[in-house]
């Protein structure tokens, strides 16, 4: 009998932690109103913030074309913005 208990025992405890975890999963959740709302706050939702990410986007974008069209190492640049003219300093 007691192998028995303590595999029951075993069973039961995890049982229980399972059970304890899974209320509190469910308790910290956030409701469906909550989501909404912390989606409408999401920094990525800020015109500002969107236009800033399009236009780093086009510098990044811009550097990668004229990457592949020079042998120059535009990595090296200091000043991204400025097209190739030859090295800069």
């Amino acid at each position: 009998m007691g192998p028995v208990r303590k595999v029951l025992t075993v069973v039961a405890m995890v049982g229980a932690g399972i059970g304890l975890g899974s209320a509190l999963f469910a308790l910290v959740t956030p409701g469906e109103l909550q989501k909404q709302a912390m989606l409408k706050e999401m920094p990525e939702k800020d015109p500002r913030r969107t236009d800033e990410v399009a236009r780093t986007q086009e510098l990044v974008m811009a550097t990668l074309q004229e990457a592949a069209a020079t042998q120059e190492n535009v990595a090296r640049r200091k000043n991204w913005t400025v097209g190739s003219g030859g090295r800069s300093a």
